[in-house]
């Protein structure tokens, strides 16, 4: 079944660049809009393989820059780079926990914008830049640090929803009689 969990990252990870996109309260409350990608690529590298993460940091990427006003492609790599030094690490990282967890996606909302930011900068666009800037980016790091035990949660309730549990098979044979003592 790790193919269902691949299709319901993937549509985790559109289903949330669409509400970004779409969703004006929190970008008007806080004066940022939070970022739910970092948050699954977290997910996806500490529980998936690496195909997937590479599918979610690729499409993922493209359908925020489609919705944005970044160049298109520009999100891959960052969403990449933060994978990627996850994914050979996940064997060391405790991620049943909720602080290792908010901690990475802290990171990780924190980086990915930095990144891209970085990658703009060298790409000779010019972005708004300003004291608002720390602000957002502020906002940014917590709400994905914020957001990303949630994320692992709904995503394990819905891979327990969807998936069963393998029945694990005894040796015993409840149909056997054993005999004890002497004959």
């Amino acid at each position: 079944m790790n193919w269902l969990k691949s299709i319901v990252i993937l549509l985790a990870a559109f289903v949330a660049v669409f509400l970004e996109a779409v969703l004006r309260g929190p970008r008007e409350f806080l004066g940022a809009q939070i970022d739910l990608l970092p948050a699954i690529i977290v997910y996806a590298a500490l529980s998936s393989d690496i195909a997937t993460l590479s599918l979610v940091a690729v499409l993922g990427g493209l359908w925020m820059d489609t919705l944005s006003a970044n160049p298109l492609g520009i999100s891959i790599l960052p969403l990449f780079a933060v994978g990627f030094v996850i994914y050979p690490r996940r064997g060391l990282i405790v991620s049943d926990q909720f602080y290792p967890r908010f901690v990475l996606g802290l990171a990780a909302s924190a980086l990915v914008p930095l990144l891209t930011l970085l990658l703009l900068l060298s790409t000779h666009h010019t972005p708004l830049l300003g004291w608002g800037t720390l602000w957002q980016l502020f906002a940014l790091s917590l709400g994905g640090g914020l957001l990303t035990p949630i994320c692992f949660w709904l995503f394990d309730a819905l891979n327990n929803a969807l998936s069963y549990l393998p029945v694990a098979e005894s040796s015993f044979r409840p149909d056997r009689e054993i005999r004890r003592g002497r004959n």
